[in-house]
């Protein structure tokens, strides 16, 4: 079967000159090209952790000026492929997904024009509809709602700073529908988990730490909604234990119990009344630094945090956006894992103009972190950021 795709899927794949081409597969699969081209222009005036640019969340520095940039790494390429009936009402579906924030080739006067791809998700599922069996790399189920941004696509708003929280593992995920969506308003769905366990000390990723000589993360999640953009809710919850040893060899003694274990319980919802569109998210846990919680940082802390956002179509074009979120993890707890970041603060509004897949962004991002300072003071660091993005999802 000859299945469409769009031009630039050849020279994805080996790098041929951008040439019109069809795509021709075996046994009843179909292959799509999905993605998103991104670019933004911004204006600084800090330091911001996980990184600038399109990355900023936590700001790690102050500045005396402001300094300009710009940043094309939300970039983003992904294959569907929707596969053949292996048996009955059973199909074999899979999905790549591969964006630029892998780093760049090495420092020198032309390294930051040279983002580096890296590997999102990759998963195999089997799916009659009403049930799905996936294995591969996906996303842990603690991640619920996205908040919409222009600029903050692939590290998104609030990620390590305002309550929003969640990353991607090798694992296998079960998924199925309790009830007929044509006969229910809920239309529930539950979804199981078992995730490869991580934590902060794989220097070497390909060597087993203290993740690796726990047991594996186990989620479940419960998701409610009437479909389209009515509602929808959800909530999920989460467990791992890390062996804090690690892996020892086998004539090695064996040291003392140094087991640490993670749990959290993750909530959201979104509704849409008229021109108005409201959603959100807020968690609690411990011991989360793996999914990006209490402001990134490892160790046995406990916090909890929480956003919300707001859009307001103006006209059928432009629409206004006001995010908000915070992370608040127990200071005393930071103090005892050795980290810094006490509390962290964001605050995003954006104009967008928007037609079809087509969109304009205007977004300032001011954030404020909390760190910890001599004699049990805090110190409140302030950055800012004004951003112009346009993007293109296809």
């Amino acid at each position: 079967m000859r299945s469409r795709a769009p031009v630039l899927l050849l020279p994805l794949l080996l790098s041929s000159p951008l040439v019109a081409q069809d795509v021709s597969t075996s046994r009843g699969i179909e292959v799509e090209l999905h993605g998103i081209a991104s670019g933004t222009l911004y204006l600084q005036d800090a330091e911001f952790g996980l990184g600038n640019g399109q990355k900023a969340q936590f700001v790690n520095r102050e500045l005396a000026g402001w300094w300009h940039g710009g940043d094309v790494r939300n970039t983003r390429l992904a294959l569907a492929v929707r596969g053949p009936r292996v048996h009955d009402d059973w199909r074999a579906n899979a999905h790549v997904e591969m964006d630029f924030f892998g780093g760049f080739p090495g420092a020198g006067a032309f390294g930051d024009e040279q983002p580096q791809p890296r590997l999102r998700s990759a998963w195999v599922e089997l799916t009659d509809g009403a049930t799905a069996l996936r294995a591969g790399q996906d996303w842990s189920l603690t991640l619920g709602n996205v908040p919409i941004s222009t600029s903050h696509i692939g590290f998104p708003l609030g990620w390590g700073s305002g309550g929003f929280i969640g990353w991607r593992f090798p694992g296998i995920w079960l998924s199925r529908s309790l009830t007929d969506s044509r006969r229910s308003d809920l239309n529930p769905r539950l979804r199981l988990a078992v995730l490869q366990n991580s934590w902060s000390d794989a220097l070497d990723p390909e060597l087993p730490a203290a993740g690796n000589a726990g047991l594996p993360q186990l989620e479940a999640r419960l998701d409610l909604g009437r479909g389209g953009d009515d509602w929808s809710a959800y909530v999920a919850g989460h467990w791992d234990r890390k062996d804090l040893n690690g892996v020892r060899g086998e004539d090695d003694p064996e040291p003392e119990e140094a087991d640490l274990d993670s749990w959290a319980v993750v909530a959201g919802a979104s509704a849409t009344a008229g021109p108005l569109f409201l959603h959100g998210n807020v968690y609690s846990g411990r011991a989360m630094g793996h999914h990006f919680a209490h402001v990134v940082q490892f160790g046995d802390i406990r916090g909890w945090g929480a956003w919300a956002q707001a859009g307001l179509s103006l006209s059928r074009r432009w629409s206004l956006w006001g995010f908000a979120g915070m992370d608040d993890p127990e200071d005393e707890d930071v103090a005892d894992a050795g980290g810094e970041r006490l509390r962290s603060w964001l605050i995003v509004p954006m104009l967008r103009w928007r037609s079809g897949p087509y969109a304009l962004g205007f977004e300032w991002l001011h954030a404020r972190t909390s760190f910890e300072a001599p004699a049990d003071e805090e110190e409140e660091r302030i950055g800012n950021q004004l951003l112009f993005s346009v993007r293109l999802d296809f």
